[in-house]
């Protein structure tokens, strides 16, 4: 049977195509312009092709800082999401703690990027700061500001706390749809704990755990406003990552060819990874519900 097509459906899309196009596209494409040319000011460009990619890629400024932020992601995914597990684990699914626990972990989430950084920037003082007074009369000589590690120790905690309860929330909105006669079937069956969380948890779990490897991922590998309110990058490079260097490269020393080089390569990093993640896990089962044979 033939059905007519009601072509009027495409002018209510139109509108979010056109924003679409001018929020993202135009300026993709002017980024594209600007990195296969050289610029000497007063608008005056040059070509130059692949040159600023070819510099990009062989830079060391570029290998260190994406090596940074590779190692921050994997730290932040490594303690973040079986963290996040667990803590969804704990809460309880009926009665009037529900909502209180979810108000809790909800809190963290609603603070800007910049206050978080501002809040941890002052927390770690040792002069003023809760946390570097603590440590510091604990006899441990913690300091972000001059050591590399208590800096990358200070952004991974303030990470954690600030992003954790994303993974709680998304966790516990998968545990909570799951429902009562699979548990019911595995009370019966005599199932362990580890059994229910492995073949009944998990596997219900899993597209919603898949959304929050992936937006933890894409979220640390981006990150920018934390780090730079709170070391700046330093102390020296230590925490100076794609980010950071992409807009010192671009407002501070206003190379606009290399800068627009560099963040074609930071996207096309992005997307390759987010689709390696999503291929291993999607290929893994962890997407899908654990089926009779796995039990």
């Amino acid at each position: 049977m033939n059905k007519t097509l009601n072509n009027r459906a495409w002018f209510m899309v139109l509108p979010v195509l056109l924003l679409v196009a001018f929020s993202a596209v135009i300026p993709l494409m002017t980024v594209v312009n600007y990195s296969v040319q050289d610029t000497f000011g007063n608008n005056e460009f040059s070509w130059y092709g692949i040159g600023w990619f070819a510099e990009i890629m062989t830079s060391d400024r570029f290998h260190d800082a994406l090596w940074r932020n590779l190692l921050f992601s994997a730290i932040i995914l490594a303690i973040e999401v079986p963290l996040g597990i667990i803590v969804a684990l704990s809460m309880p699914k009926k009665g009037i703690w529900v909502p209180v626990c979810l108000v809790l972990m909800a809190l963290p989430l609603l603070i800007p990027w910049n206050v978080v950084g501002t809040i941890w920037q002052v927390f770690g003082r040792t002069d003023i700061g809760l946390l570097g007074r603590g440590v510091a009369m604990l006899g441990i000589p913690y300091n972000y500001v001059q050591n590399p590690l208590h800096a990358w120790i200070t952004l991974v905690v303030m990470d954690v706390w600030h992003w954790t309860s994303l993974v709680v929330l998304l966790c516990y909105a998968g545990l909570v749809s799951i429902p009562d006669a699979y548990y019911q079937a595995a009370k019966i069956d005599g199932a362990s704990r580890w059994a229910v969380f492995r073949f009944i948890q998990l596997p219900k779990m899993g597209r919603v755990l898949l959304i929050a490897v992936l937006l933890r991922f894409m979220d640390s590998f981006m990150i920018y406003t934390e780090p730079f309110v709170v070391t700046g990058g330093g102390p020296g490079n230590s925490t100076t990552f794609l980010s950071i260097d992409l807009v010192k490269m671009a407002v501070g020393q206003f190379d606009l060819g290399p800068a627009a080089a560099m963040s074609l390569i930071y996207f096309l990093i992005i997307l390759l990874l987010s689709w390696v993640f999503y291929t291993v896990m999607t290929n893994a089962g962890v997407d899908r519900p654990a089926s009779k044979g796995d039990a």
